[in-house]
C-alpha cells in the first residue's frame, strides 16, 4: 500500500516520498487523508528551515491542516468507526502535566504538535493520530472545509483570548489566512467595526469581501505614527482590540501605539524571538498584551459554526493542488496572492 508524503529535508528541499503506512496503537486511528491546507508555518519551514522556536534537525513530513476518512480504529476507541469522515486537530497533549490537568492543553509541556520536531505532519496519504483529537465531520461539510477548520479554530481561540464581544471596534494587522479568519470570527461574534491592514492589496480585497468593514494598504514609506493616524481616521477613533496576525515588528509597534486605553492587544502571528516595542506607553494606558497559542477547545465550535452556516469557509478556500505540486503551492502561498490553498491526496 502506497503512502506518498511531502517530506521537508531542509530549506527549499521538499521531496515527495513513499513512506511506510503507520501502525496504530489502541488509542489511535489510521486516517486516509483527503485534504490538507497549506499554512504560513509550512511556508516559513520551507523557506528558512524553522518557524518561531521550532527548528527541525531531521527530515519531517509537513502539513497540519488535515481531514480524511478513518480506515482503522484502535481497540480503545469508542467514538469513531471505520468510514467516519474526520477533521484532525493536530496535537496529542500528554494529558498529565499541570497545563493539561488545568484544562489548558494548548500549553502542554510535551504537546507532540503535528508537523514539528515532536511529531510528523499529515500531508501524507495515510496518517495516524490519537483518536481523542479527531473530530467527526457533519455530512454537510466538505473535506476541504474540514481541513480549513484548523485555522478557523486558531482564529476562534484568538478572538476568545482577545475578548471580542458585541459592539467591539477593532483592528487586525495582517490580512493573511489567520487574519481574515479572525475577522470572519469577530464579525460572527458581534464586532461592530473591523479595520484590516496589509502590504498586499489583493489580500485586502478578499478581506473586504469576507468580513472587513475597512481596509488600509500599508506602504513601505509610512512611519509607525503615520499608520496610527491613518487607522484612527479610518476607524473613527482608536480600536478597543488590536490583533497582530502578521508578527512584523512594525505591526507590534503600531498595535501598542494605536490601541485605546484599557484595551487589548492580541498577538497570534509567530515572529522574531526578540522585538523592540514602545511598551511603556502601552503599560501606562493599562493595555493588556496577550498571546494566543494554537487551539484550545475550539475545534467543536469551529465545526458547528461552519455546519450551521454562521461562518462560510467556501469563499476563503481559493486554490487547489495535487500532492505532487505541493512545492508549487507553497511558492504561491509565499507570494501572498492566495488565501487558503488545499492539497488534495488520492
Amino acid at each position: 500500500m502506497h503512502n506518498y508524503a511531502a517530506v521537508l529535508y531542509g530549506p527549499k528541499d521538499l521531496r515527495i516520498e513513499n513512506l511506510p503506512v503507520p501502525e496504530i496503537n489502541d488509542n489511535e486511528v489510521l486516517v486516509k487523508i483527503s485534504c490538507v491546507g497549506i499554512c504560513g508555518t509550512d511556508v516559513k519551514m520551507y523557506s528558512t528551515g524553522k518557524c518561531g522556536l521550532e527548528v527541525p534537525t531531521e527530515p519531517m513530513v509537513i502539513g497540519h491542516e488535515g481531514a480524511g476518512i478513518v480506515t482503522k480504529v484502535g481497540a480503545n476507541v469508542r467514538h469513531l468507526k471505520v468510514g467516519d469522515r474526520v477533521a484532525i486537530e493536530p496535537t496529542a497533549p500528554c494529558k498529565s502535566c499541570e497545563f493539561c490537568v488545568s484544562g489548558r492543553y494548548n500549553l502542554c509541556d510535551e504537546p507532540s504538535y503535528c508537523s514539528t520536531p515532536a511529531a510528523p505532519g499529515n500531508l501524507s496519504q495515510y496518517y495516524k493520530h490519537v483518536a481523542d483529537f479527531c473530530h467527526k465531520l457533519p455530512d454537510n461539510l466538505s473535506m476541504e472545509e474540514g481541513a480549513a477548520v484548523q485555522p478557523l479554530a486558531i482564529a476562534i481561540h484568538a478572538c476568545n483570548r482577545a475578548g471580542i464581544k458585541l459592539g467591539t471596534n477593532m483592528v487586525i494587522l495582517g490580512a493573511g489566512p489567520i487574519g481574515v479568519l479572525c475577522a470572519i470570527t469577530a464579525k460572527a461574534m458581534g464586532a461592530a467595526k473591523i479595520l484590516m491592514t496589509d502590504v498586499v492589496q489583493s489580500r485586502l480585497d478578499i478581506a473586504k469581501q469576507l468580513a472587513a468593514d475597512y481596509t488600509l494598504l500599508i506602504k513601505k514609506e509610512y512611519s509607525d505614527e503615520e499608520v496610527v493616524e491613518k487607522i484612527k481616521s479610518t476607524l473613527g477613533g482608536r480600536p478597543r482590540v488590536t490583533i497582530d496576525a502578521c508578527a512584523f515588528p512594525s505591526a507590534q509597534r503600531v498595535s501598542m501605539l494605536v490601541t485605546k486605553k484599557g484595551g487589548t492587544i492580541l498577538i497570534v502571528g509567530v515572529g522574531d524571538t526578540t522585538v523592540e516595542v514602545p511598551l511603556s506607553g502601552a503599560v501606562l494606558r493599562e493595555i493588556d498584551v496577550k498571546g494566543s497559542n494554537r487551539i484550545l477547545n475550539t475545534y467543536g465550535p469551529a465545526i458547528a459554526a461552519v455546519a450551521s452556516g454562521a461562518i462560510d469557509l467556501k469563499p476563503f478556500i481559493t486554490h487547489h493542488y495535487p500532492l505532487e505540486k505541493t512545492e508549487e503551492a507553497i511558492l504561491l502561498a509565499k507570494t501572498g496572492a492566495a488565501m487558503k490553498i488545499i492539497i488534495h491526496l488520492k
